[in-house]
């Protein structure tokens, strides 16, 4: 998970994501007009996580109107044109991510995030390789679980993130992330459905 600081202006945006790309990234040059998947990618300190890219992107610009935001966009070249369609989140309140959530995508909400403890929503176990084999890991222990809840209702959704990443402060922010199914057990009775995986968010103060 990471803080984002968006761009203030459309200058500050070009001389940050028409970067040339990294060293190996031989036909990708710095300030040409066109911003690629590799120049992207080098900004968001990203490699081919797609999905990622453009949630990093369209936070990043969050902050500038819609007209600039739509003179960023133009620069894009085709390839990712068409991945920023595929992969541009939809900002939500909790109520509308319950009510049209739409799994395996990107989305943004705002609000104040309040910890939870992760047994109350996750049980069951995940193998996670180590060396040569794989051990039976809790759920539970693999995320910091937060709700955060609708600004106009009493309605909330459970964001999460990785344990071991620093925690959300718990004021208003915006948070972007991945929305995921829980899947229960045999006969399990669930308390949530779906969680929002986070990997970046932005303080709105």
């Amino acid at each position: 998970m990471k803080q984002i600081h968006p761009y203030k202006t459309v200058d500050e945006a070009l001389i940050s994501l028409d970067n040339g790309g990294r060293f190996y990234n031989l036909f990708t040059q710095a300030e040409d007009g066109t911003i690629t998947q590799a120049e992207l990618a080098k900004v968001g300190g990203l490699f081919n996580e797609k999905q990622n890219m453009i949630l990093f992107l369209d936070l990043s610009l969050s902050q500038l109107d819609a007209e600039s935001q739509e003179q960023i966009i133009s620069k894009l070249d085709d390839n990712l044109k068409a991945t920023y369609g595929k992969h541009k989140p939809t900002e939500m309140s909790p109520s509308e991510v319950n009510e049209i959530g739409t799994k395996s995508s990107n989305i943004v909400v705002t609000g104040i995030p309040e910890m939870k403890e992760s047994r109350n929503y996750f049980s069951g176990m995940i193998l996670v390789p180590v060396g040569k084999a794989f051990v039976p890991i809790p759920i539970s222990d693999m995320y910091t679980v937060y709700e955060i809840k609708d600004e106009q209702s009493s309605e909330m959704i459970l964001i999460t993130h990785a344990k071991g990443s620093e925690k959300l402060p718990e004021k208003r922010i915006k948070v972007g992330g991945v929305l995921k199914e829980v899947k229960p057990k045999k006969n399990e009775k669930l308390v949530v459905k779906q969680f929002l995986e986070i990997n970046y968010f932005l303080d709105l103060d």
